[in-house]
């Protein structure tokens, strides 16, 4: 053998610097999907690591259940419950807060602390200082999310209202706590770090601010693993029933871990749908590069096989070419993915109140993210490179039949159009080769349904919802317990009130045969003129007269439909059991809601006519003195303002949500670059003597540049419109994916949001016409036109 492996390595280098160009454009396509998928997966696993080890290190509960009032020798009987490890029976109660220099309402939830410090169940993370004395009743323990909103520091000072009586609190210790990762005021839906935090006492201290001395209204149980939370559950349940028991509940439902774990199940599930689209169009461009390449060297694989080469060995030297392109690709998308999935992971720990990230990577995920690669490599290239190897070499010794032309099937349909003659050679060309020419159609396509950021507008029309039609009170205020309506006319004489609608909210337990949902049933007003439910539409939905109206969301929870009857557990008060009919099914964007007429719902929890909500306007100019009447409001238990909750929805939800998404629409660009810098590429390459030979003939290089560029104009007419629909598909997908309990992301594709996308495809085209240009421009004729044919 003259040559020998070092003549193939040196084709290979000259051939790889030579199509330096397309095969980074490439690789970058597989470094895109390696990024998205890396990003998210580090992301996942480094939070649910993170979560699980703070879990078990703070011992987090498994069990958890309110009562009314329980003395304390019951724990005793608790603890002799079959499967029990740990247990830890606590005072829980709500305050008011006036904080200096800070005008607005402010409430917290206060939570107790053994006199030894540490809790058996969901111990503190100290962060700075200590935990309250049980020698000084006016120390407390605050949460870190409320002290970093509030610049709080140790020793600073405040009065808080517990139970109607003011009291001055110093800050000892600033804490974390595994049971409010995710803190929500009493009837919100988001965080609001500013006016809701959570503060915990010594036990005795708030025992005797809540009347509960030698009793506790909360406990929390730790269960032995091998022993079903089930079955601790019922006896549970009914051993603190006389107490006033609200049911117990295991982890999943705890609000905190099910809203985190929503999170995290969508971050696992965005691994597989974005990563997916990035390696099914690298293998298009992988197939449609190397069909090419080969497709040249007919006579080089001809000599190599009259020199000795085995098919083998000629596979395995086009294969290399493969798979440096899914190296190089593989090692740009781990670095950025890894760096990606670090920035990310600090944006959702300023979300998630854990102490610190444990940043996990696993090598598996390496190992298997370089064989997906190297394997979707392979997979794109295969066709071509079987064929080459299979070749035999008198036929490869021959050029290529050549091309058939003849008048084809859109030059017949387009009959009534008189071309010119390059715009003739642009339909034939592209109707001469249908597959390839849709395969490029395809790629534009896919480049066009990852640059289609619909989140953005999804985002918004949430907002819009949310804010503008369902909410348009300026405050809700929670009282401590129900009143009669008549309660809400004192309210409206108050200055700055300009209208004041009452509502009920009472939290249930929803049960359909096996399945079980806890939520809050809000009854609202007949004329209700401040908060409503709509549809799809955005219209107002009529409340029932009688019976439930649920969301969409819920009654896929529950497998119920119209005219279905669900059992109603109300869970406070004198908890009775309701049979009632679902009356309606609507649509919500944010929570999961159960709503009924106020009317039906006072009277069917057989009580006269009650409220515990007011929704109240303000006027703009005495916002502060109504802040201050309801602080000074002994019935009132928080506050929650629209602009408030609207601000949080930007900074928590939204801020997490469109950053991801907006990464993905980065490297969705350099996609659409990909696709159409390689699409541009190849058709000069493959007819670089026809143009030439145009060049000879008298064709000015404007005109040359038009028939190749036509194509190219032509291939962008018919993917931008198919990516728009396949887009639709794919987003209507994700859309399903991502609903979870806090939210529904809507589908919404807006012009604004299609013109976007085809924008950044056409920028791509015009960059790569541009190159295009320049390099037929420079086009060797005497070259080109000495190639054999």
């Amino acid at each position: 053998m003259i040559f020998g492996p070092s003549v193939l390595h040196t084709k290979l280098r000259r051939e790889i610097w030579q199509m330096r160009g397309q095969l980074l454009a490439i690789a970058l396509v597989i470094a895109g999907g390696i990024a998205v998928c890396l990003m998210s997966l580090v992301n996942y696993s480094s939070l649910t690591a993170t979560r699980d080890q703070y879990y078990q290190e703070h011992q987090f509960a498994d069990v958890f259940v309110s009562v009314k009032r329980a003395p304390r020798h019951v724990l005793q009987t608790v603890s002799k419950l079959p499967g029990v490890t740990r247990l830890s029976g606590r005072v829980e109660g709500a305050a008011k807060l006036n904080l200096p220099d800070y005008d607005e309402p402010v409430s917290a939830h206060l939570v107790s602390v053994p006199p030894t410090g540490q809790p058996g169940v969901n111990q503190l993370y100290v962060r700075q200082g200590r935990l309250p004395s049980a020698t000084h009743a006016n120390e407390v323990a605050i949460i870190g999310s409320f002290a970093d909103a509030h610049q709080l520091t140790l020793d600073d000072s405040f009065n808080a209202i517990i139970n109607g009586r003011q009291q001055t609190l110093k800050i000892v210790g600033i804490v974390e706590s595994p049971e409010f990762i995710y803190v929500i005021p009493p009837g919100g839906m988001l965080p609001d770090y500013q006016r809701f935090g959570v503060l915990w006492l010594n036990q005795e201290a708030l025992a005797a601010a809540m009347d509960m001395r030698g009793a506790f209204n909360s406990l929390v149980l730790q269960i032995d693993p091998r022993h079903p939370v089930e079955d601790v559950i019922d006896p549970l349940d009914r051993l603190l029933a006389r107490y006033g028991s609200t049911g117990a509940f295991a982890r999943a439902d705890q609000f905190s871990h099910r809203f985190l774990s929503d999170e995290l199940e969508q971050l696992k599930a965005m691994a597989i749908i974005f990563p997916s689209i990035f390696m099914g169009v690298a293998m298009f461009l992988l197939n449609v590069v190397v069909t090419r390449l080969i497709s040249t060297q007919r006579e080089i694989v001809a000599i190599l096989k009259a020199f000795g080469y085995s098919n083998g060995q000629i596979g395995w030297h086009y294969s290399q070419l493969v798979l440096a392109i899914a190296f190089t690709g593989l090692a740009i998308g781990c670095a950025s993915g890894l760096w990606l999935g670090h920035r990310l992971g600090e944006l959702y720990m300023d979300y998630y109140r854990f102490p610190s990230l444990l940043f996990r990577i696993n090598p598996w995920w390496l190992a298997l993210l370089a064989l997906i690669s190297m394997a979707v490599a392979l997979l794109g290239g295969w066709r071509s490179i079987r064929a080459a190897a299979a070749l035999p070499p008198a036929e490869a010794m021959q050029p290529e039949s050549p091309a058939r032309y003849r008048v084809t099937v859109p030059e017949r349909l387009l009959g009534w159009v008189r071309f010119h003659q390059p715009s003739r050679m642009i339909v034939r060309q592209l109707a001469r080769k249908p597959g390839r020419t849709a395969l490029s159609v395809f790629g534009i396509a896919m480049a066009i349904v990852v640059v289609g950021n619909f989140q953005f507008s999804s985002v918004s029309l949430m907002v819009h919802t949310q804010f503008a039609r369902v909410q348009k009170q300026d405050l809700t205020a929670t009282l401590t317990d129900p009143v009669n309506p008549t309660a809400l006319y004192g309210m409206a004489r108050q200055s700055g009130v300009r209208y004041v609608e009452g509502r009920r909210a009472v939290t249930v337990e929803l049960v359909n045969e096996h399945r079980r949902w806890r939520t809050v049933l809000t009854g609202l007003p007949r004329d209700a003129k401040l908060q409503f439910v709509v549809n799809q539409n955005l219209e107002n939905v009529a409340m029932p007269a009688a019976g439930l109206l649920v969301t969409d969301f819920l009654a896929k929870a529950l497998n119920v439909e119209t005219g279905d009857t669900v059992r109603v557990r109300v869970l406070e008060g004198r908890r009775p059991e309701l049979d009632l009919t679902v009356a309606g099914i609507t649509s919500e964007f944010l929570g999961v809601g159960a709503y009924m007429n106020l009317t039906a719902m006072n009277k069917a929890l057989r009580e006269g006519p009650r409220v515990n909500q007011m929704l109240m306007n303000l006027a703009p100019e005495q916002t502060n003195t109504v802040y201050q009447e309801l602080r000074d409001t002994p019935g009132v238990m928080a506050t929650n303002l629209r602009q408030a909750m609207l601000d949080s929805f930007f900074e928590t939800l939204a801020r997490t949500f469109l950053t991801y998404t907006f990464i993905i629409s980065l490297l969705g660009g350099i996609i659409a670059f990909g696709v159409i810098y390689n699409t541009a590429r190849i058709s000069l390459a493959e007819r670089g003597r026809d143009l030439a030979s145009l060049r000879v003939l008298g064709y000015s290089h404007n005109e040359v540049a038009h028939i190749l560029l036509g194509e190219l104009a032509i291939l962008l007419l018919l993917g931008i419109p198919l990516g728009w629909a396949v887009g639709f598909g794919l987003a209507s997908f994700v859309v399903t994916a991502m609903q979870t309990e806090l939210y529904r992301v809507p589908l919404v594709l807006t012009g604004q949001t299609l013109a976007l996308a085809a924008n950044v495809v056409i920028l791509s085209a015009l960059i790569s016409g541009f190159i295009t240009w320049w390099r037929l421009r420079k086009l060797d004729l005497v070259a080109v036109l000495k190639t054999r044919e």
